[in-house]
């Protein structure tokens, strides 16, 4: 026999196989992940008519609780659900030095000690730098309110929903928390 032929033959059996496991693959379902968004992102999609409330996650990377939270809480599926629904997901690096343009205004890294920050995290953690703060924008990119400290996926929970159902324009949060019922994922 050729080895022409050999190797045809002992290849073909490979070949097929590939074949059908590629074909055999279920279509990939969508993910319950997060799909972050750069600022200027986010705002692109406020322009184009896709308004819902942003949600920016104002962090550093030698802020060990956000990287907790990014593993725990932001993974979570009923977070991840949830924020999908509701909300233009950002992440912000508040040590970032990229300049951002906003409502013309341009908004700048700021050199400072052994670390700077960045103008627009400063501008809407008001002046309370704290990692992590979440930070809630409504659909016109105006501030909500930020939320400092890390907090695990039920208690987080929570705080989505007071911003994404519009409690907090008539209900205290006290109020609110006695009324608030976890999805059955979270209990």
């Amino acid at each position: 026999m050729k080895l022409t032929s050999v190797l045809r033959l002992s290849l073909a059996p490979i070949l097929l196989g590939l074949l059908f496991s590629f074909k055999m693959v279920p279509p990939t379902e969508p993910t319950n992940e997060i799909e972050w968004l750069t600022w200027e992102q986010a705002i692109e999609k406020l322009e184009n008519g896709d308004k819902k409330k942003i949600f920016i996650d104002v962090y550093t990377d030698w802020c060990g609780w956000c990287k907790k939270m990014d593993k725990s809480t932001f993974q979570h599926p009923e977070i991840a659900k949830y924020m999908k629904e509701n909300f233009h997901a950002v992440k912000l690096d508040a040590e970032g030095k990229e300049d951002i343009v906003f409502r013309d205004h341009t908004f700048k890294y700021v050199a400072q000690g052994r670390r700077g920050y960045h103008e627009l995290a400063a501008s809407l953690l008001q002046g309370k730098m704290s990692y992590p703060t979440v930070v809630f924008l409504d659909e016109e990119a105006n501030l909500i309110s930020p939320v400092p400290g890390y907090q695990p996926a039920e208690s987080f929970h929570k705080i989505l929903t007071y911003f994404a159902q519009e409690h907090y324009k008539d209900t205290e949060w006290q109020d609110f928390e006695k009324t608030y019922k976890a999805p059955e994922g979270l209990k």
